[in-house]
């Protein structure tokens, strides 16, 4: 975990009220939420108003919990930003002697009461995290307590023996516990269930889903104005990393390959994108080339996939889950959404074509022309010749989503898009939404590893694009028909071939669109890959 300077503050804030009472004391929470807080929270990697100016910090809600040793509180804060929005966050909070302290991160030293300790994020303090497992592992339902624990039916042990970070700290600080269970304490939160909890919890306890970390345990809070979600336990899956790892290696491989054997990418058959191919039906050429591995690992990839789709639209009981048909509401909502989110993409690409060159600026040029027939594939949604099924989703389905586990797949995280607000994750959508999402992974795993290693393969940039889009084919092909296959057979209702290309095709348009944003504000030199796919996509 990073480090603060406890330099920042020369000095130690002084308090006259006992730590028990702080979030009582009016001086406390004034000084705290404006001199401390607002220096910290803009350090951290969980902080998500970096791009933006913070006016200032406000202490909206908070509740006390204790062990035998310490008084801990769970902050809840508002952050207001000068451009007139706001986000909530969670900081659960201790005071501790230097005695007491687990970590050398710190908020700032402080004195309450003449005690002179330091502020501390109470998840970097043992005992705090001994508290939240041991509260989850005996927790009874009671519907009385605002700060309410469940204990899921997978959760195994009875008792704790330790604890510790997983990896460097994101968007939400996870903690492992027994070496057999991650906690996802959430940084981020919102006035309502969390659907990365919602869905977890849904597909273990009702649909029994194996292919995604067990759901063991939670942590809520219950306010008037409605629930929201500080924590997920679910258990630790064994892997060998994420698919997006596993893709790079595997792609790698197969541009070695056509180096090593001097394949010539005219000369091998060619395939029409959303074509769906049999691996049994593969041409040879195309086997020696690319391998069967690949392919049989993306055909499970797919499996796992529709398999995840079928448990997600298999309840007839929970409202929450049952599987819908489109109407005239959804396709407002859904071109609204689509017409905003591609006007603010116009908008950052004219004032970022200065940062373009080469190709990437050629297909900029090339997307501007043709923006009337892009918004109009947009405006073109026809609800009522719609004859599939909409569906609670993954809705944010990439590679990086996706643990490798030996020759299987688990899927995580079920949080949604982090553009969108928490009503419109939980709107029912395409299954193919998430197909999509999986496909633009596929594009960006093969052209990440094309502008990686441009030098070691010593092809032309055309023959390494002209391969980048053969075997983007391929994959969607192997890809389409396991999932196609698979999900037909478990009745998940995804339309007939017309309507699937038709979805495929908005989707991805849509996914693409979206990355064009982040690429551009972020790495300009990528926006390539999200424009290569829209001219792929619309095929101008």
């Amino acid at each position: 975990m990073g480090n603060v300077d406890q330099e920042t503050f020369s000095t130690p804030f002084e308090f006259k009220c006992e730590w028990k009472n702080a979030l009582d004391d009016a001086e406390f929470v004034k000084v705290f939420s404006s001199d401390i807080l607002e220096q910290y929270i803009i350090n951290k990697r969980w902080y998500g108003g970096k791009a933006s100016t913070l006016k200032y910090v406000e202490i909206v809600d908070h509740f006390k919990i204790a062990s035998k040793k310490n008084t801990y509180y769970g902050v809840l804060l508002e952050v207001n930003f000068k451009e007139a929005f706001f986000q909530h966050y969670f900081m659960p909070l201790s005071f501790m002697s230097q005695d007491e302290l687990d970590t050398s991160t710190i908020i700032a030293p402080i004195v309450m009461n003449g005690l002179q300790g330091y502020l501390v994020d109470a998840l970097h303090q043992e005992d705090f995290r001994k508290l939240l497992f041991e509260n989850i592992v005996q927790a009874q339902d009671d519907s009385s307590s605002k700060l309410v624990f469940h204990k899921g039916i997978k959760l195994a042990d009875k008792s704790y023996k330790s604890s510790r970070f997983m990896g460097l700290e994101q968007s939400n600080t996870s903690i492992i516990y027994n070496d057999a269970y991650v906690l996802k304490i959430f940084r981020r939160i919102y006035v309502s269930t969390n659907p990365d909890y919602e869905i977890s919890r849904f597909l273990t306890d009702r649909m029994h889903f194996k292919n995604t970390p067990a759901y063991t345990g939670s942590i809520n809070l219950a306010l008037p104005e409605g629930n929201i979600t500080l924590g997920l336990m679910q258990e630790l899956v064994p892997n060998q990393g994420d698919a997006w790892k596993f893709m790079l290696d595997a792609i790698d491989v197969v541009f070695e390959n056509q180096k090593a054997k001097k394949i010539k990418i005219d000369k091998l058959p060619h395939l029409d994108l959303f074509q769906r191919v049999k691996i049994q039906k593969l041409p040879p050429e195309i086997i020696d080339w690319v391998g069967l591995s690949l392919f049989l690992r993306v055909q499970t990839m797919a499996i796992r996939t529709a398999e995840m789709h079928i448990a997600l639209g298999g309840d007839i009981h929970d409202t929450a889950f049952t599987p819908t048909t489109y109407n005239g509401d959804y396709t407002v909502w859904l071109k609204n959404r689509m017409l905003y989110q591609f006007q603010n993409r116009l908008n950052i690409i004219e004032n970022s074509l200065h940062k373009l060159d080469g190709l990437a600026l050629e297909l900029a040029q090339l997307f501007m022309e043709n923006k009337k027939q892009v918004r109009k594939h947009f405006v073109d949604f026809d609800w009522t010749k719609m004859k599939s099924e909409r569906i609670r989703i993954h809705g944010d389905y990439h590679l990086g989503q996706v643990l490798v586990n030996g020759d299987d797949f688990y899927i995580l995280d079920f949080e949604g898009e982090p553009e969108s607000t928490i009503r419109d994750r939980k709107v029912k959508q395409p299954p193919l939404k998430d197909v999509a999402g999986i496909f633009r992974s596929f594009h960006y795993a093969i052209y990440a590893t094309i502008f990686n290693n441009k030098d070691k393969y010593t092809f032309d940039q055309e023959t390494l694009f002209k391969s980048g889009e053969l075997l983007f084919n391929y994959i969607v092909g192997i890809f389409l028909d396991a999932y196609v296959e698979t999900a037909q057979r478990g009745n998940l209702n995804i339309g007939y071939s017309h309507e699937i290309e038709f979805l495929l095709r908005y989707c991805l348009l849509e996914k693409a669109v979206y990355e064009l944003g982040y690429e551009l504000n972020s790495r300009p030199r990528w926006a390539v890959i999200p424009l290569k796919g829209i001219q792929s996509i619309m095929g101008y």
